[in-house]
């Protein structure tokens, strides 16, 4: 089973988008890479999904884990 997965990514065609994987289209659109994430980390906590934030070069850049994380951390 594939890993819930919302994604960050630059558009080509300028700007940001904000993506479920293996989705065609964009969930967000934006300018900026800031409003991008806050807009996706909102969809992310609702649906309970990974957060994965892309660079330009489409490297990870930061994640962050809103469904079951399977560690148990205390704290």
């Amino acid at each position: 089973m594939a890993r819930k997965e919302h994604h960050v990514v630059p558009n080509p065609n300028g700007g940001w988008d904000g993506k479920r994987n293996n989705a065609g289209r964009a969930s967000v659109h934006g300018d900026t890479k800031q409003e991008v994430i806050d807009r996706t980390r909102e969809i992310s906590r609702n649906q309970g999904t990974e957060l994965i934030i892309h660079n330009k070069d489409g490297r990870i850049s930061g994640s962050d884990s809103h469904g079951n994380d399977p560690r148990s951390s205390r704290g």
